[in-house]
């Protein structure tokens, strides 16, 4: 299986050249390649061009037959439509290139940016929630946007309806970042038009998507672990149980960021999922001052890295009652541990899921439910007969 490197391990040489960033598009947007297998492909073969020539035979040695790469019509064309939406096309390899998302193991390789990317240098905390927020949960992303904002942090969102365009509003004096899930010259939703002109002139906008793109379900998972990327802590204020700001938490976990959480009613379903995250060791969050709290204390333990109940195991999580089949508790961080084992041991040729988890030693029952979660987060590829994969 070949191996991932970390792109910051061999950082390559930055295109500075119309070909070679023709090159780079071509890589990125052909078949099959994603961040990862982008990443790999250059530290194996030392250029996009190279990789460009080895891409067939990798893909045939993979079983895709007559593979052909992204034409160079298509990342020609790509240029062109961000270059008339005074849009910057902004790789990995160069200085401005927001550093906290160079550490991430599915860096994107291409930011397209339109605004200052001098506010990288800043610290930044993702604000994000619910779309239908209520009124108290708006008042509440306003205040916490506000208030971390005055105090030398960038706030970072996704643009959406509710606590997102609340967070965005509340910082702009101070400057907030837009993470967008479609091109970023497209505007989603399209009443945030009046507000994402104002993000220009105090901020940011970024996608790793080709300008132009009108965004797809498909593309907000992967734009929310760019929004967690981004910051040192991502913040729920409201949250449905099975919402997209829990894939953001779930994001935030597995790249070693700090999760918090807004409490609400135990009745109201725009709480549920922040209840969730608090019960299972995520920081309350009541005002401004505990998110502060919460960043500096690197030395202590952190809530979610502490055990639900006293009596343990060597995984740390306590063990069910003798005749019990309930699969044990499992903290927010055992969760984005096993997650991480699981991204490790897959790479792109399926493997069965039944060695999976004789290889993990753990658990079917606790294997399972993150196999899901990750597919669901369009981190791996289920295929036939049981076999399991990265997703490209």
């Amino acid at each position: 299986m070949p191996k991932v490197t970390h792109p910051s391990t061999h950082p390559p040489l930055p295109p500075t050249t119309e070909d070679e960033r023709v090159q780079w598009l071509r890589l990125l947007r052909s078949r099959r390649v994603g961040p990862r297998t982008f990443h790999r492909l250059i530290a194996e073969h030392g250029s996009a061009a190279a990789a460009l020539d080895a891409l067939p035979e990798v893909a045939r040695a993979a079983g895709v037959p007559d593979y052909r790469a992204c034409p160079a019509g298509v990342a020609e064309a790509e240029l062109r439509a961000g270059a008339a939406a005074g849009a910057r096309l902004l790789t990995c390899a160069e200085p401005a290139y927001p550093a906290a998302l160079r550490d991430l193991t599915d860096a994107p390789p291409v930011l397209w940016i339109m605004g200052d990317p001098a506010i990288f240098a800043r610290p930044a905390i993702a604000l994000v929630g619910a779309r239908n927020a209520s009124s108290l949960g708006l008042r509440m992303a306003r205040s916490l946007a506000a208030e971390l904002a005055g105090q030398g942090r960038v706030i970072v969102s996704g643009l959406a309806r509710g606590i997102d365009t609340a967070a965005h509003r509340a910082s702009l004096e101070h400057g907030t970042i837009a993470a967008m899930a479609g091109g970023v010259d497209v505007i989603y939703p399209a009443e945030n038009a009046g507000l994402s002109g104002d993000i220009l002139r105090r901020g940011l906008r970024l996608s790793e998507h080709p300008p132009g793109l009108v965004p797809q379900a498909r593309h907000f998972p992967a734009r929310n672990r760019l929004i967690s990327g981004l910051a040192s802590a991502v913040v729920v204020v409201e949250a449905a149980a099975k919402s997209g700001s829990l894939i953001t938490a779930r994001s935030a976990l597995d790249q070693g960021r700090e999760v918090m959480a807004v409490p609400g009613h135990p009745i109201d379903a725009r709480a549920a999922g922040c209840n969730m995250l608090i019960r299972d060791g995520a920081t309350l969050v009541r005002s401004a001052a505990d998110v502060i709290e919460a960043l500096p204390r690197q030395s202590a333990p952190h809530q979610a890295d502490m055990p639900l109940a006293p009596a343990t195991t060597g995984t740390g999580a306590a063990p069910p009652p003798p005749g019990d089949d309930t699969p044990p508790s499992r903290t927010l961080r055992d969760t984005a541990a096993l997650h991480r084992q699981i991204l490790s041991r897959l790479g792109p040729s399926p493997l069965a899921e039944d060695q999976l988890i004789r290889d993990l030693a753990s658990p079917a029952q606790a294997v399972t439910p993150a196999l899901v979660a990750l597919e669901l987060d369009g981190r791996i590829t289920r295929h036939p007969g049981g076999l399991v994969s990265l997703a490209s």
